[in-house]
């Protein structure tokens, strides 16, 4: 059963058609990078040998930010047999109790991904092992923004970043602080898309994080051209 959902708002419309966009620019520059390699491959008997690293990263940003979309858009599949036969006030509990869990876990993402980025971009990793209780001192020899990614090079176009994060070092490659931003980054808007799928559900503008129902719908548009035919 689908939840009612208010029609959009400008705001709201534009930042999906950017996530689209996004989603759909990672995959546009995966098969390029890859068909291209290929292509080379097998016929010049060269290729990017960035090409694979590149990819790589591209297929991580894809995932953690598609993700996070998923669950805005109530896109994830899941089992929602008991669900349906419990009573209305039940199935609010369990849905409430579905969505705490997630947060959790989404905020445990958002702790431990913080703390692994922070390493590799001179920033204090967190204090605590559950929850941030503060953040560590640094030192010198904290600083690991020297770290690099082992193909990618570094564009002249980036080089402005060396005086003011690596003491005026110059990169060979890519500092790999700038590839594994997207850890944060993307566990961060996982942890929003699913307080803002709670606070739906709180609010009684959805019934469950399982909204989508792609297997049934295939079968009833199957069974729909069946009966025309």
């Amino acid at each position: 059963m689908s939840a009612h959902h208010s029609s959009p708002s400008l705001l709201g419309g534009f930042i999906d058609e950017l996530e689209e966009t996004v989603i759909a620019i990672i995959l546009g520059l995966m098969t390029l990078i890859t068909f291209v390699n290929v292509v080379l491959r097998y016929g010049f008997n060269t290729g990017f040998i960035w090409g694979l690293e590149a990819v790589t990263f591209l297929f991580a940003w894809l995932v953690l930010f598609g993700v996070s979309y998923a669950v805005k858009k109530t896109a994830n599949l899941g089992v929602d047999a008991v669900l349906n036969i419990m009573s209305p006030p039940v199935r609010r509990a369990m849905s409430l109790t579905a969505a705490a869990i997630c947060i959790f876990y989404a905020f445990l993402l958002f702790k431990g991904a913080w703390d692994y980025w922070a390493n590799f971009a001179n920033l204090p990793q967190t204090t605590g092992r559950w929850f941030p209780t503060g953040f560590e001192e640094m030192t010198r020899t904290s600083y690991r923004s020297w770290y690099e990614v082992v193909d990618i090079r570094m564009p002249e176009w980036l080089r402005f970043i060396e005086p003011w994060i690596n003491e005026g070092e110059a990169y060979e490659k890519i500092p790999r602080f700038i590839p594994y931003a997207m850890l944060p980054f993307g566990t961060a808007l996982l942890l929003l898309r699913f307080c803002q799928a709670g606070w739906r559900i709180w609010t009684g503008d959805a019934e469950s994080l399982i909204v989508s129902h792609e297997a049934e719908d295939a079968v009833s548009d199957v069974a729909h051209l069946n009966k025309e035919d």
